[in-house]
């Protein structure tokens, strides 16, 4: 295949015309579709898990979920605050300087992806200690986490690759990747659980090859299609306040995951005390939660790159309008989502264990039900905090994560002792309202600082 070097390659969309929902939703459906399919993989793990394994082999895999959140979460947030100058850049039309930042940012991530793979293989024992983990799971959690922290550099290199693709407008191909990597995702569960009866080893390793296939597939299509991504000669050398740029957005946005994953490790912490139904409840019910409430975050998503492209093409006006839509077509989801799971929650409960575990999916149920219900508030959360983090301003979204953790430190501390599983179900909808206290007016606020130095440069 031929690069393709003109200054607008067919594989790069700018998001800087057009009206702003169609704009949205165009970005936004491969990356929903992607991720449900994401999502789906890991429902099929875990149903495959719970009903051929066990509900003991269920809460092992459920038991490091927060974990896992709190480790990925940061390496994923980074690597999407590290695509935030690159599509600046290109919807300013300077291609030389946003190759300058991707080079740059390879630098980055591969320090992060080796330093943070030690540490977290090292001290996978400890971490699993400090939260508790149940006695009769702890060694299946164990060997599933460690196999997890393994993925780490393939799933940042993943994570960079595709963000500096959909930095460019395109969110059509990591889709593409990750129905390639689920499939295979898919089939070496069957054999390797299935087949071969390796437990939770075998969706550990399933989940290892696969990352390591989507982030290979992201790396030769840039290679081959994309090469207006590929810096040249100069480009590829050390940057210092570049350096310094990526950082200062991909490092709080980082944090920000993170920060977040603190609560709800405390949160998964106070679970995994009550039991291991508990934790059975609480791995099916997130299982299938993640699978709604990411087409939220990717909403979310898609509104970093369209506010990244936009204020770096100086169209603040466009942003507001966009935000608003964004809101909209938000809300009409939620309505969608109740007519789905307030009836079929309980049935969707039973693709992880048998119908005799009555327990674990009226806990799992309930768990939905209420979570639903504050959906919207979640739909704010995602629009407005992407949305800031596209402008540039990741310190503001990161205070976000703050108070989000706040909320479920607290849930985890006071209301989870009260009222034992009930205290559990509340903790997300009580950390969305609490995030969207401080980022409501911290958008509004942002928007009048924005228009005040626009006016200024006039």
């Amino acid at each position: 295949m031929l690069f393709h070097t003109s200054h607008t390659p067919s594989h790069t969309e700018s998001m800087t015309s057009g009206a702003p929902s169609r704009g949205i939703l165009k970005f936004a459906i491969p990356l929903i579709l992607g991720y449900i399919l994401q999502q789906m993989y890991l429902v099929i793990d875990a149903a495959i898990v719970g009903r051929w394994i066990g509900v003991g082999a269920l809460a092992a895999v459920g038991a490091s979920s927060s974990i896992m959140f709190l480790v990925m979460g940061f390496c994923n947030g980074a690597c999407a605050g590290f695509a935030i100058p690159v599509a600046q850049a290109f919807g300013a039309g300077d291609h030389h300087k946003m190759r300058c930042y991707v080079s740059n940012a390879m630098r980055i991530a591969v320090m992060l992806a080796v330093v943070i793979t030690l540490l977290s293989c090292l001290l996978c024992e400890r971490i699993l200690k400090l939260v508790n983990t149940p006695a009769d799971v702890f060694h299946d959690a164990y060997v599933f986490l460690f196999l997890q922290f393994c993925t780490i550099p393939f799933t940042m290199a993943y994570n960079l690759y595709s963000g500096q693709i959909r930095a460019l407008g395109n969110s059509k191909q990591p889709f593409y990747f990750l129905i390639v990597s689920s499939l295979l995702n898919i089939l070496l569960d069957v054999v390797l659980i299935l087949l071969l009866g390796l437990g939770v080893e075998g969706a550990g390793i399933a989940t290892f090859l696969s990352q390591v296939l989507a982030s290979w597939l992201c790396w030769r299509f840039i290679r081959r299609h994309m090469a207006i991504l590929v810096p040249k000669a100069d480009e590829r050398s050390f940057d210092n306040k570049k350096i310094s740029i990526l950082l200062n957005n991909g490092i709080p946005m980082g944090l920000q995951f993170s920060i977040t994953s603190v609560g709800i490790i405390m949160l998964q912490s106070a679970n995994n005390a009550l039991g291991t139904i508990y934790v059975a409840s609480f791995t099916a019910a997130l299982r299938i939660k993640y699978l709604f409430t990411c087409v939220l975050e990717n909403i979310g998503v898609a509104m970093a790159t369209y506010c990244g492209q936009n204020i770096g093409a100086g169209k603040l006006d466009r942003v507001k309008t966009g935000v608003r839509d964004a809101m909209w077509i938000m809300m009409g989801y939620f309505v969608l989502t109740v007519a789905v799971i307030y009836p079929f929650a309980d049935e969707m409960m039973m693709l992880f264990v048998s119908g005799h575990e009555q327990e674990v999916i009226a806990n799992a149920a309930q768990l939905m039900r209420i979570a639903n219900w504050f959906y919207p508030t979640l739909g704010v959360l995602v629009i407005l905090r992407y949305s800031i983090q596209g402008l540039g301003y990741s310190n503001l979204s990161l205070m976000s994560g703050v108070m989000e953790m706040i909320a479920r430190c607290g849930v985890s501390l006071w209301l989870v002792p009260a009222l034992a599983w009930l205290g559990v179900c509340y903790g997300d909808p009580v950390a969305w309202i609490m995030a969207d206290l401080f980022l409501v007016p911290a958008y509004l606020w942002l928007l009048r600082r924005l228009k005040n130095k626009e006016r200024v440069k006039r």
